[in-house]
């Protein structure tokens, strides 16, 4: 139990059945009435985001969450095999703890798992990832039209969006939360 004075970003709260983190804070004492704790709150389950209000001094439920390194070492129908980077214990995690950026991970690549005690309440995949193209149409001289694009199947079996230099064997820099196209990489 915790108090709107102990808030700082990053703490995790138990609010409206859910677990959130809060992203941000602010206190403040307007020149009526009594001061208050304006704060954004990410749930962690969903990701979504709210803006909630708390009297100054109220009371909160705060959670120890564990944050772990885990290896992801291959898909298993409808989750996949991790493997604590420390223990070496093997757990499956299901897909949907992912969302999109299952289609981004490849063997081996290192997760970020929340625990609060043995639940998992996230997992947290790199932001930024480097797959291979391994098929594209060619790009042809000419075709410069600003913002022009074609898609690209990326080895992890994702299609993506690129521009039209692109091509088979490139290595790219993809941004898991949107899956989108960042840049080529000099391999």
């Amino acid at each position: 139990m915790a108090s709107t004075a102990d808030f700082r970003n990053g703490l995790i709260i138990k609010f409206k059945n859910d677990l959130y983190s809060i992203v941000s804070f602010q206190h403040v004492k307007p020149g009526k009435g009594g001061a208050f704790v304006r704060s954004t709150l990410k749930n962690l389950k969903t990701g979504k985001v709210l803006d909630n209000t708390f009297r100054s001094g109220e009371k909160v439920d705060t959670v120890r969450v564990e944050r772990k390194k885990f290896q992801y070492l291959y898909r298993e129908s409808d989750s996949l095999v991790c493997m604590d980077s420390e223990t070496y214990e093997q757990m499956n995690i299901p897909n949907s703890l992912l969302g999109d950026g299952v289609n981004f991970l490849k063997e081996s690549e290192e997760l970020d798992i929340l625990f609060n005690e043995t639940e998992i309440i996230s997992v947290e995949i790199p932001v930024f990832t480097y797959l291979k193209v391994i098929e594209t149409e060619p790009g042809f001289k000419g075709d410069t039209a600003t913002g022009a694009v074609k898609s690209a199947k990326l080895e992890t079996g994702i299609q993506i969006n690129v521009p039209l230099f692109i091509e088979e064997g490139d290595l790219l820099k993809v941004d898991t939360r949107t899956g989108a196209y960042a840049e080529r990489v000099k391999s």
